[in-house]
């Protein structure tokens, strides 16, 4: 007997409040629909492109700090995301990151995160909204043989059971809850110091998270040396501009 996960076309997700669920077709983007009704629909909003390949959505937040410090928040959400996917994943199987945004399943890119805020926004003022945003490669359709592309590829060839786009955002966004509301009980270096131990470890070792979220990484006998947060959001390097998708 086989059973059958609903379609990703007709299924909802069982999202706690505050969220708000809003779906769009796959011809959608979801960190651009996101912003377009941010200062409309507020914080909670979650923007979900009905997709079968990609675990694609975005959601709204409305800080409380200069957006210099909000822009934190970006570490928040991937490790939600790297928690969601832990809880489907094969045992053992490691959940990485690429600085900032690239997320590694077992050392495959897999996909990665975005952040958006105002374009107006200046970085000593609070924002109105700022939008987190993700793509996860749940199938490969047409990316060849696995093998002679080692380093990205999909859930489907690392051993996830049917990997579905609504466990995994459902996942998600209990995961982000608890993210914040840590943050708010204990501050936020303990969520920066679990970011920091999913990096490589040249970034790892005595690394720390500065208050606008810049990358200090120590070097011995020198400065320490400033990787810019806000730079490095600007510019992907998970995503490929051809697609719109994460790399194969």
């Amino acid at each position: 007997m086989t059973f059958l996960r609903p379609s990703a076309s007709t299924r909802d997700l069982d999202l706690p409040p505050p969220y708000t669920l809003v779906t769009t077709r796959e011809v959608g983007d979801a960190l651009q629909h996101a912003r377009s009704i941010a200062d409309r629909d507020g914080a909670g909003t979650l923007v979900w492109v009905r997709r079968f390949d990609l675990a694609e959505f975005a959601v709204v937040l409305e800080p409380e700090e200069p957006l210099a410090q909000a822009r934190r928040a970006f570490c928040l959400g991937m490790e939600a995301l790297a928690r969601a996917l832990s809880s489907q994943s094969p045992p053992q199987m490691a959940i990485s990151f690429d600085w900032p945004d690239g997320i590694r399943v077992d050392g495959v890119l897999v996909g990665g995160a975005r952040l958006a805020w105002p374009e107006d926004a200046a970085e000593e003022a609070v924002p109105d909204w700022l939008v987190f945003s993700s793509m996860i490669r749940l199938s490969v359709m047409r990316g060849g043989d696995a093998g002679l592309r080692p380093l990205a590829g999909g859930l489907d060839e690392l051993g996830f059971e049917a990997p579905d786009a609504g466990t995994l955002i459902e996942g998600f966004a209990r995961y982000m809850m608890t993210e914040f509301h840590e943050t708010q009980d204990r501050g936020f270096d303990a969520v920066a110091a679990r970011y920091l131990t999913r990096l490589p470890d040249e970034y790892r070792t005595g690394a720390s998270i500065a208050e606008d979220g810049d990358l200090i990484v120590p070097h011995q006998g020198g400065a320490p040396e400033r990787k810019s947060l806000r730079a490095a959001l600007a510019a992907p390097t998970w995503l490929d501009p051809a697609t719109g998708a994460p790399w194969l």
